[in-house]
């Protein structure tokens, strides 16, 4: 656990031998990333059931479609719905559980639950029953990734969590394009044969189920130990279910989320920051339309610009990680402050919005977007790293459960702001200005989508701001996982 770290790091003096030793140690190449044990074959399960999953979600809006009768658009609305929920509502008891029960085994039963519901779909023939199996879908998943997430440090050398994470993020949202293209590929085969739609949809629901059960094989065989202590044995020994127990590790993770510097930092800094994230996602169709007149092909051009430029900062933070560990290894100095870079990744992630609103110029405005996507995509991979080096085992299920659902939950309440805000600020930009600054030959249009990114941008600089004062701050600086969760000792 984490006390493992601090001896290593505080160990005072030592004798030259053993100096000469920790250099000769030093010198030695150390093992990549999928040389780690278990850590490719959990990277591939990700990467199947993730490239599964967009296509099952394609599907499902099909038949939602289908089954919808008159009324299709709200058939989706519900199913997508469905999907939402059940993380903000149990995101919570769900990480209690990843922290309760076996995590390998959690992760294996999740898979072969979703698998099973996948089989079912084509059976449905109401909006409510998708519904009912879009509900246990997202319940299996908002179990299956705060286990995965717990898991990682257990399988990844800390030098390495970077990488792994950056790759947890490409298997996560890199496979949406590959699965799009496959659920097209699935439609064209079908066609060729001559099946119907029904036909289609069935054979993709099939395919999606099958990646689930690969996953759950891939993760049966890691080499994973019970997290489960002694302490947490001693204490669930009697056959009634202890609720008041449930509530007390509820709180004993938010108490840790509020008196740790780092998890506050990040949850604080990715919440807040992931306001703005969510109002660009409706906005961009209005600032291209009114601010750069580049029409519906230029919404597509700022997505794709802001997916490259994420996938960009993944890899640049991964590799500014890795030489920076290759250079502490050698020189015995101290590693790039991972902190430093989650705040400065949000200050830069809040200027190159605010540049990219004010810029009237498509290319100038898209550089900027890609400047945001590689500083967006940075923050991400840092404060997951962050939260993997300064959160112990028996609390991860509870604090990743709740960076999901805080992410999730920002990220919709921006979406749905971003609109009411571009009309509001419309309004207010002509009363006071007539939707115009001049200052004489230079003249700055004023539409309100200009005012709402304004407004994100500076959210995304206040959520710098409060990640800052959260790791400045010394209170709870070196809180540890609290008693009652066991000790390392205690640990099977």
């Amino acid at each position: 656990m984490g006390s493992d770290r601090s001896s290593q790091s505080c160990g005072g003096s030592e004798a030259p031998d053993a100096a000469d030793g920790a250099g000769a140690e030093a010198e030695v190449p150390q093992p990549g990333l999928f040389a780690s044990p278990g850590f490719l074959r959990l990277w591939i399960a990700q990467v199947v059931s993730s490239f599964g999953d967009w296509i099952g979600l394609l599907a499902i809006l099909v038949v939602a479609n289908r089954v919808g009768g008159d009324q299709p658009g709200a058939a989706i609305t519900l199913v997508i719905t469905a999907r939402i929920l059940p993380g903000f509502f149990l995101a919570s008891a769900g990480g209690i559980i990843v922290d309760r029960f076996n995590r390998k085994r959690l992760l294996v039963v999740c898979d072969i639950v979703r698998a099973s519901v996948l089989l079912t779909i084509p059976f449905i023939d109401s909006v409510w029953a998708l519904v009912l199996a879009s509900l246990a879908l997202e319940l299996a998943t908002s179990l299956w990734s705060p286990a995965k997430e717990a898991i990682v440090p257990n399988i990844v050398p800390a030098r390495h969590l970077t990488a792994a994470n950056s790759l947890g993020m490409v298997a996560a949202y890199g496979t949406f394009f590959v699965g799009g293209l496959a659920f097209a590929g699935m439609a064209k085969l079908g066609a060729a044969f001559g099946w119907t739609d029904v036909g289609q949809v069935e054979m993709a629901l099939v395919v999606d189920s099958a990646t689930f059960l690969v996953a759950a094989v891939l993760i049966a065989t890691l080499p994973l130990a019970p997290h489960v202590t002694a302490a947490h044995r001693r204490r669930d020994t009697g056959r009634r279910i202890d609720w008041s127990q449930g509530f007390r590790d509820l709180r004993e993770g938010w108490d840790f989320i509020f008196l740790s510097p780092q998890v506050r930092a990040v949850l604080v800094g990715l919440s807040t920051g992931m306001i703005a994230g969510g109002m660009l996602i409706p906005l961009s169709v209005v600032f291209n339309d009114e601010i750069l007149g580049a029409g519906s092909a230029g919404h597509s051009t700022i997505l794709v610009v802001m997916g490259v430029g994420a996938g960009v900062g993944v890899s640049l933070v991964t590799l500014l990680q890795s030489i920076a560990t290759r250079r502490s290894e050698r020189t015995g100095s101290e590693p790039l402050g991972r902190a430093r870079q989650f705040v400065t990744s949000l200050f830069v992630a809040g200027a190159a919005l605010g540049f990219a609103a004010t810029i009237s110029i498509s290319l100038v405005a898209y550089a900027a977007v890609l400047i945001l996507g590689v500083a967006a995509g940075a923050v991400y991979v840092t404060g997951v790293t962050l939260l993997h080096e300064n959160v112990e085992e028996v609390l991860r299920g509870r604090i990743f459960a709740a960076m999901f659902t805080l992410v999730r939950f920002f990220v919709l309440v921006g979406m749905a702001m971003g609109g009411f805000l571009s009309d509001g600020f419309n309004w207010l930009f002509d009363e006071l200005f007539d939707n115009r600054i001049a200052l004489g030959d230079w003249e700055l249009a004023l539409p309100g989508v200009r005012g709402a990114l304004w407004l994100g941008s500076l959210l995304m600089l206040l959520a710098g701001a409060l990640a800052a004062l959260s790791l400045r701050s010394k209170r709870g600086a070196g809180r540890r996982a609290p008693q009652s969760a066991g000790t390392a000792e205690d640990t099977t």
